[in-house]
């Protein structure tokens, strides 16, 4: 019973192949118990049911208002709760964010960014585009390393303004800099040891506790798929739980955690880390970390590689695809 409960139950309501208008695609159920949802089919589609993203490798965050940010190859687009594009930021600045955060401070609200490929972080005002702060490779004098490559692949923002920026496809150290962008420290090093890291690839603040802490995805860890306590000081805390695939990014919702598996499913933690539901299982090992299948091929309620989530206030959920077509998904909460 428990193992039916956490897959996916998208078989009992049938699966549906996007992009069919001969076939309308009906919304598939997904998830356990008070972590079930439906899918919306054709959720952030153009009005020609194309994706209108690029490719997606990025995140998602969700502003005051309700509206939903996701960043792919083009730059950010920001939706509408009912899926429409209502802006955009393009262009060389704002594409290929690997991760954002969002975070409200005074009147406004900001969107923190890793851009890997460009070697970053960087800030940005969430309605205006306006970038406020970039974050360089720390220099030798700073940090006393000697970095030869910056890949940043997560960011995050402490209570007090530091700003954490997670090396992930590089050194796999982190670093914290104050909220001005002064580099303060650095933790953490590559590795398969307790303490080590083998691709920091996501992080979040993990408002679940008191004080709050870092959760860290640490995607490629043997045996794979770990999440890490640490606190905002880079002290080890916790192995907090193994064996979640490639875990690509962590979002916080009161007690309960979205862990997004580049195999294509979603895992849902509660407080205590026990697995709560599986959504969006990908049972096809031909389609799942694939980052190359086509709009055409897709299946509603299955992934193929999930990399980021978020939830609105509501307790929907936003997932991203790792998809070269750039998938974006909305699944509500069943009540």
């Amino acid at each position: 019973m428990m193992k039916s409960c956490l897959l996916s139950i998208a078989v009992v309501l049938g699966l549906a192949m996007q992009g069919n208008a001969a076939d309308p695609v009906k919304p598939v159920r997904m998830g356990c118990g008070i972590m079930t949802f439906d899918t919306v089919p054709g959720w952030g589609l153009g009005e020609d049911g194309k994706s209108v993203l690029g490719s997606t490798h990025g995140g998602v965050v969700v502003d005051k208002a309700g509206n939903i940010y996701t960043s792919s190859s083009l730059g950010v687009f920001v939706f509408s709760p009912e899926g429409k594009v209502i802006r955009r930021f393009l262009g060389d600045k704002y594409n290929n964010i690997h991760d954002i955060e969002i975070r409200a401070e005074g009147n406004d609200e900001f969107i923190y960014g890793a851009r890997n490929a460009a070697g970053e972080g960087i800030k940005f005002h969430a309605e205006t585009g306006d970038i406020v702060l970039k974050l360089g490779i720390p220099t030798k004098a700073e940090s006393g390393l000697e970095l030869t490559k910056w890949a940043p692949t997560a960011i995050t923002v402490a209570p007090n303004g530091d700003i954490i920026l997670a090396d992930g496809y590089a050194s796999n150290h982190i670093f914290k800099y104050d909220k001005a962008g002064k580099y303060i420290k650095h933790f953490g090093v590559k590795g398969n040891g307790l303490k080590e890291f083998n691709t920091a690839h996501g992080m979040t603040l993990d408002t679940r506790y008191d004080p709050p802490r870092l959760l860290i995805c640490d995607r490629n860890h043997t045996p794979k798929g770990r999440l890490l306590h640490y606190s905002l000081d880079g002290e080890f805390i916790d192995e907090v739980i193994t064996g979640l695939g490639m875990p690509t990014s962590a979002s916080v919702q009161g007690d309960y955690v979205s862990v997004p598996d580049l195999h294509g499913r979603v895992v849902i933690l509660d407080k205590s880390n026990t697995i709560m539901a599986v959504l969006g299982h990908n049972a096809d090992p031909a389609t799942r970390v694939n980052h190359n299948v086509p709009q055409d091929k897709w299946i509603e309620g299955i992934f193929n590689g999930t990399h980021g989530s978020y939830w609105d206030k509501d307790g929907n959920l936003y997932v991203q695809d790792w998809n070269n077509s750039g998938r974006i998904m909305k699944l509500v909460r069943v009540k």
